[in-house]
Formats: C-alpha cells, sequence, structure tokens
C-alpha cells in the first residue's frame, strides 16, 4: 500500500502500469466486490443471476466483434490507399529497447521501502 501511494506521489505516469501490475482495478478490492455481489443476489434474486452474466456476456461479445470489425476496415481501407500500418512495432520495439536499457542502467538499485 505504501509503493501505491509513493506511486501516486512521484509517478503518476507510472500509475496505471502499477495498478496492472499489481491487480488494482478501478480500486475494487475482495471486500467491496462482496458487497456488490450481495446488492446483485438482494436486488434481482439467485434465479435472476445466470441471465444477466449471460446477457452481458452477448452484450460484451457483440461489442468485441463490433470493434475488431472496424479494426479490420481501418486496416483494409489503409493496406488499399498504401498507408504503411507497421509503425506501430517500430515503436513498440524502441519502447522496450528504452525499458531495457533503463532495467540495465537501474537493475542494481535497490529502493528501500
Amino acid at each position: 500500500m505504501v509503493a501505491f501511494f509513493y506511486s501516486i506521489k512521484y509517478r503518476t505516469l507510472n500509475l496505471t502500469i502499477f495498478a496492472v501490475m499489481n491487480g488494482i482495478f478501478l480500486f475494487i478490492g475482495g471486500p467491496e466486490i462482496f458487497v456488490i455481489l450481495l446488492i446483485v443476489v438482494m436486488l434481482f434474486g439467485a434465479d435472476k443471476i445466470p441471465e444477466i452474466a449471460r446477457g452481458l456476456g452477448k452484450g460484451m461479445r457483440q461489442i468485441k466483434d463490433a470493434t475488431n470489425d472496424i479494426k479490420r476496415e481501418i486496416n483494409e481501407s489503409a493496406k488499399n490507399q498504401g498507408i504503411d500500418t507497421d509503425f506501430v512495432k517500430d515503436i513498440n520495439s524502441e519502447i522496450n529497447e528504452v525499458k531495457d536499457n533503463i532495467d540495465d542502467f537501474t537493475g542494481p538499485i535497490k529502493r528501500s521501502r
């Protein structure tokens, strides 16, 4: 928890990376999820929960399919226009190279917590 507050105070750019790596998503923990589930059971009843979950799953799948279709259409139109779409791979390789250089430079340094 101390590292989390340190990350907020001094490394605002790394907050998202820290949160994803340590399993903190939207600052919801186990007890909060339990309370939310309890409220859902009280409101809808145990019989309706599978139907609700199925509906949410279908909705999420439709959204994913729609975004994949949009991405595919954008890539196809870019290829038809002769636009190079491989620049993302170049950027990612440069970012990974910089990360490796930083890790090599700061590797032996250990921060006290």
